[in-house]
């Protein structure tokens, strides 16, 4: 009976490992439903979904490996990642606990709802459930106690530090909470009072740190002759940065794009003043971010007033999709063709159908950009013309959104 339950339990973890995907989206629901402050932005919710993911897979794994005798896995590198960041940001721990435990919820009732399939009824269904209720429950225990721990220990290290007040008072500050002016100026060492142009800086790829991020921020300030920025570490991969500067030009900033590290990009909200620009600029930023991170191959430096224009209709996914297919036909496939057929097609239109600006824009020739506008035209089924403005919507979105929209 045994060696059955066994079998059995090793065909349920393999089968919940496959439908992976499905399980952690149900997971980071269920967990943002009860803990909304994993959802504030990005690069938190993107942490969340990679601590998920690495939870699930450390206790599956653990059954495949040795289902006679499971030991409790560690909690993974991603789990720590999260309690950092948590840290950081000042959120109680109960978010912590809360997710956890809603978290295992829904991969008991997957479980719950997969063991009859793989062992309809008998003993060694409920030997199975025995067995890994068991290492679920334990596991989950063990993750919580070690990694509030971890979050106790770094609290303790940042109480009292430059670091901490400085997330401290700036978090203060985007809560629209009652502080002094000058108080603050004096805590962060940057002059609230004046002129605000907020960045929101990510990694894209596996390599890199937050080093990279900060001294990007440094390189993007001194390219609009201001000083050193006010950065705050938003996650693993994610900063934060203020700029001081009455003008912070988008050409000046996107220049400095040109010599940064593969994989890093850059949202910025507009230039604002005071205390409320601070806040304005920095929320504008974020929602940037939200419309471009889930597009790796996108521009490496979008500021707010780039998608301001498309904002309504990009935050909505399922709206975007279908305008997009029904405006761009065929020209909205997701391949390499289509997307340089696209991008002619998008910087033409915005020349005004001068192909000598697009071209250069393009850095190819004048007949070349002919050539694509025609082949677009050719897959759109209509003169651009006949229906320019949702055209070119059409291309912006596409443009900044990304794949997520386009028809494969």
């Amino acid at each position: 009976m045994a060696d059955d339950s066994t079998t059995l339990l090793v065909q349920l973890a393999g089968r919940m490992l496959a439908e992976l995907d499905d399980l952690v989206a149900t997971m980071n629901a269920a967990e943002i439903e009860v803990a909304p402050g994993l959802a504030a932005d990005r690069a938190i919710a993107e942490e969340v979904a990679a601590s998920n993911r690495a939870n699930v897979e450390h206790v599956l794994q653990s059954v495949l490996a040795d289902p006679q005798n499971m030991t409790l896995p560690r909690p993974p590198g991603e789990a720590y990642d999260v309690i950092r960041t948590v840290v950081r940001r000042g959120l109680g721990l109960d978010v912590i606990f809360q997710s956890y435990r809603r978290g295992q919820t829904v991969v008991w009732h997957r479980f719950m709802q997969l063991a009859p399939l793989i062992a309809p009824s008998g003993p060694q269904l409920v030997e199975m459930i025995d067995r890994f209720a068991a290492v679920l429950f334990a596991y989950v225990d063990a993750a919580l106690l070690e990694l509030v721990a971890e979050a106790q220990r770094l609290r303790e290290e940042m109480a009292g530090g430059a670091l901490a007040r400085r997330a401290e008072t700036v978090r203060l500050i985007l809560d629209g909470a009652p502080i002094d002016e000058r108080v603050a100026t004096g805590r962060l060492g940057y002059e609230l009072t004046r002129q605000h142009t907020a960045l929101v800086l990510w990694l894209d790829g596996p390599a890199g740190d937050n080093g990279e991020l900060e001294s990007l921020a440094m390189a993007l300030a001194r390219s609009v002759h201001a000083r050193q920025p006010l950065t705050v570490a938003a996650g693993v991969r994610t900063l934060w940065a203020w700029i001081g500067a009455d003008d912070a030009s988008r050409d000046a900033l996107k220049d400095v794009m040109g010599s940064a590290p593969a994989g890093v990009r850059v949202a910025v909200g507009p230039t604002l003043a005071g205390p409320a620009g601070f806040r304005a600029s920095h929320t504008a930023a974020l929602v940037a971010a939200q419309i471009v991170g889930d597009n790796p191959g996108g521009e490496r430096l979008v500021t707010f007033a780039d998608i301001e224009p498309i904002l309504p209709l990009a935050r909505d996914e399922s709206a975007a999709t279908r305008f997009v297919a029904e405006t761009l036909g065929d020209l909205a496939v997701a391949d390499e063709r289509g997307e340089r057929l696209r991008r002619t097609l998008r910087l033409y239109l915005a020349e005004a159908d001068n192909a000598s600006l697009a071209a250069a824009r393009l850095h190819t020739h004048r007949n070349t950009v002919l050539q694509r506008v025609d082949k677009a035209t050719q897959r759109l089924g209509y003169s651009p013309g006949d229906r320019r403005l949702a055209v070119m919507t059409a291309l912006e979105v596409a443009h900044f959104v990304g794949p997520k929209v386009l028809t494969t």
